[in-house]
């Protein structure tokens, strides 16, 4: 296929090359033939005859790159989608030898023992995953918890957040105070693992996270994912719509690309913390993360099954988000060997490529119908603006809310799930091009 594509590149490039040395020639014999009448009009003719040949060519010439430029690119994609095709793995994961460290975000919890026992229990590899706890509060009970650890391996270690000053808030944001010191935690973790011990990626979770079996191989086998495709910044263990009525639980090792930051156990890379670290956000980082302008426009990668359960039903959103949706949430338990995958199926041009032609051929159905289990085979429900998204979503027990115009999970603006036996698609009516802020 390579081969048949250079020939015709080639050929392209000579028939360009003639076409435009015919056209040359025709004009230097139509138009350069000498007068017999010498005068100042033939002279005057002369001129005007030779700066319209001028502008031909320069058209002629103009064409030509145009063509040229198109015929490299469309062989430039073929080669690229040829390249992935024959690959067996994205990269040899063996040949990289990766230290991952994992960070673990903790406050004043002592239930920080329970996230701290399951790293300890699935860490397949002390030197490939050590673990350093980051503790902000200033919490002796929790300190001492971790300390625990600390003593008795050391690849573990802690270190305490230097700075536990009050931040000078207006009355209106006083309320959220405790989203300003996280933000302000994270920043200094992240500059303490890139910064500071000179990691290359790091491995983040926060102090009320289980993990599952799997959990460090499915940051082992995604991790070449960021180093092979630019569009892609972050890798998660977690998804938003991860209720055991809505995903395909057997199909853990499917995976999904989204544009929306998932968070909840996430890989992030230290060239992508130079570009954030910058202009990082006071409060609210997450729903920053969410924002496209914030991260390029670039996608994470996030399991159909979560690797991630959250038991923190006390922190600084009062419980009450655990309630109506993370305690429903479904935890992995099989382990899938993601580093033997084949996992070039997720790269953009692939990816984006069977999505959008596997969508488009699905028949259409309704929230209602899929709910009522009329029909079988995936199918695809259309939306066509904010209200008929969120009116779908509720019906079909989707997360209906957006962050910077992006509903949970949604990917060129297309959410799957699994429900009844079928995969559903609520995929847009329109031609996608982009999120619309305003939506939320």
């Amino acid at each position: 296929m390579r081969v048949n594509l250079r020939k015709f590149l080639i050929i392209g490039i000579c028939v360009i090359c003639a076409w435009l040395l015919f056209s040359y020639t025709t004009y230097i014999l139509s138009y350069f033939s000498v007068p017999k009448d010498s005068s100042k009009k033939s002279l005057v003719e002369l001129e005007t005859k030779l700066e319209k040949l001028q502008k031909q060519l320069d058209n002629d010439v103009s064409w030509g790159n145009k063509l040229l430029n198109k015929m490299k690119n469309h062989l430039k994609k073929q080669n690229e989608k040829q390249f992935v095709a024959e690959q067996d793995s994205s990269i040899d994961i063996k040949s990289l030898n990766p230290i991952l460290p994992v960070l673990v975000i903790a406050c004043d919890r002592i239930t920080v023992k329970r996230c701290l026992d399951n790293l300890v229990k699935f860490r397949p590899d002390k030197e490939t995953f050590p673990i350093i706890v980051s503790q902000d509060c200033g919490h002796n009970a929790t300190y001492q918890m971790i300390k625990s650890y600390t003593d008795l391996d050391p690849t573990i270690s802690v270190v305490q957040q230097p700075d536990l000053s009050e931040i000078p808030l207006t009355r209106a944001k006083a309320k959220f105070k405790g989203y300003f010191k996280i933000a302000r935690h994270y920043r200094f973790a992240l500059n303490y693992i890139f910064r500071h011990l000179g990691h290359e990626a790091v491995i983040i979770v926060e102090d009320d996270l289980d993990i599952s079996p799997d959990f460090f191989e499915y940051f082992l086998g995604t991790y070449p994912l960021l180093l092979r495709d630019p569009s892609i910044w972050c890798i998660s263990a977690w998804n938003d719509n991860g209720k055991k009525e809505l995903i395909d639980i057997n199909r853990p090792e499917l995976l999904h690309r989204t544009d929306f930051f998932p968070g909840l156990g996430w890989i992030l890379r230290s060239e992508t913390w130079d570009q954030l670290e910058t202009k990082w956000p006071e409060a609210f980082f997450d729903d920053w993360l969410r924002d496209p302008r914030n991260t390029e426009g670039r996608s994470c990668i996030r399991p159909e099954v979560s690797r991630t359960y959250s038991f923190g039903k006390v922190g600084v959103s009062k419980g009450l988000f655990f309630d109506l949706h993370l305690r429903y949430m479904q935890l992995n338990g099989e382990f899938v060997e993601f580093t033997k995958l084949n996992l070039t199926y997720l790269i953009k041009d692939v990816y984006d490529d069977n999505l959008t032609s596997l969508v488009a051929s699905l028949p259409e159905s309704t929230a209602e119908d899929v709910i009522m289990g009329y029909g079988t085979g995936p199918v695809r429900v259309l939306y066509s603006n904010a209200k008929s998204y969120q009116r779908a979503a509720k019906k079909l027990g989707l997360m209906d809310d957006f962050r910077s115009g992006i509903p949970r999970t949604a990917y060129r603006g297309i959410v799957t799930c699994f429900i009844k036996g079928r995969r559903v698609y609520l995929a847009p009516s329109y031609e996608w091009t982009k999120y619309d802020p305003n939506w939320g």
